[in-house]
């Protein structure tokens, strides 16, 4: 049955076409981050433009049709599909008579939503406040609570100032507990390293099936949805390869979304710092969304951003039951496993995969000819 949005989350989505192509993807999946968020769709706005306008971004026409459209629709907010300078933000929000939020914002909410460790939750608000503070103007006074408040307020200081040295007393907090809990991440990996277990991990485009087939190796039971950026927190099981009776620790990961933003990625540094780390990628593609070899782009952009972008891959076409594919393996020109095709919610080709998994991680030894074991040089 459906259930209305929560009051305050009815609303209308902003799209511009500044000629980058893939609008209908763009405009796709802006429904699902709003929709993640918990929003209730009213109408999508799509204007084409050269350039975003310095004070309004989609222009004075565009914002008063806007306006109207809002109105006509008792919306409560406004989302756009771009990032916003905080002076655009302020400028709609005048316009507009409604709270504007940019892309950056919407992805920092859901990952609020979803964050459920202590870590992810630190990492979030960390992200958050640092997106923030490029456009404070006032209201962090209720980080005083958090600290203690009384003596916190220097004689003769702004509340601007008041509110800038609060938020940077707790931006210190919070790296400072985080860089904590990387020293002890750093601790479990190198133990994992000296019991020479290979770490796999899950990489890949939000919801392209990650936890989906993080579930169906190890059978963890992780939480997975059909919604942008169901799994935050990332997670790791210990996987037993009966194909080289060998065990493996598989871990899924945040997945990646396009123009991501760095306050993200900071934030998530730690958590990223593991996929650089890890022996393999599997790097998982939704094979039925249009925008694939996109999302595929995104994905490859971002490994390179966190100095993963050397570390080997095995491409996982899955959703292939939304295709009517079959499974199979497929091999590039040396010879090594490129792709595998797989439908992590059905099950299709899952021991393909982890037949790829143990040829690639323990591959057979190479054989020798008699005169080499003797050593001996053929000739």
């Amino acid at each position: 049955m459906f259930e209305r949005p929560a009051a305050g989350n009815r609303a209308v989505l902003v799209q511009l076409d500044f000629g980058d192509g893939g609008l209908a993807e763009r405009v796709a999946e802006l429904e699902l981050l709003a929709g993640s968020a918990g929003a209730e769709t009213l109408a999508v706005v799509q204007a084409k433009r050269q350039s975003p306008d310095p004070a309004l971004f989609v222009g004075k026409g565009k914002a008063q049709e806007i306006a109207d459209l809002v109105a006509g629709h008792s919306a409560d907010l406004v989302i756009f599909n771009h990032e916003l300078t905080a002076g655009q933000q302020r400028n709609l929000e005048r316009v507009l008579q409604r709270r504007v939020v940019d892309r950056n914002s919407l992805i920092l909410d859901i990952f609020a939503l979803r964050a459920k460790s202590h870590e992810g939750k630190l990492q979030v608000e960390l992200a958050q406040l640092e997106h923030m503070a490029t456009r404070l103007v006032r209201g962090w006074t209720h980080l005083e609570r958090q600290k203690g408040g009384i003596g916190l307020r220097g004689p003769g200081e702004t509340q601007l100032e008041t509110d800038r040295r609060l938020l940077g007393a707790r931006v210190r907090l919070l790296k400072e507990r985080l860089s904590q809990l990387e020293k002890q991440r750093r601790v479990r990996r190198r133990q994992r390293e000296r019991t020479a277990v290979p770490t796999v991990s899950l990489v890949g485009y939000t919801n392209a099936g990650k936890s989906t087939l993080f579930n169906a190796l190890t059978k963890a039971g992780t939480y997975a949805a059909d919604q942008l950026f169901a799994t935050l927190d990332t997670t790791s099981r210990r996987v037993y390869l009966r194909e080289a009776n060998a065990n493996i620790v598989l871990s899924d990961t945040v997945g990646f979304i396009r123009d991501l933003p760095h306050s993200v990625v900071a934030a998530f540094h730690a958590t990223l710092e593991e996929t650089a780390s890890a022996d393999l990628l599997l790097h998982v593609v939704d094979a039925s969304s249009a925008d694939r070899e996109a999302q595929i782009d995104v994905v490859n952009q971002v490994l390179r951003e966190i100095g993963a972008g050397d570390v080997p891959q095995i491409v996982v076409w899955n959703k292939i039951d939304a295709t009517h594919g079959q499974p199979g393996v497929e091999h590039d020109a040396y010879g090594k496993i490129g792709r595998v095709l797989v439908s992590a919610r059905t099950g299709a080709g899952l021991d393909l995969l982890r037949s790829a998994l143990a040829t690639h991680l323990f591959p057979p030894p190479e054989p020798h000819s008699e005169d080499d074991q003797t050593g001996l040089i053929s000739t």
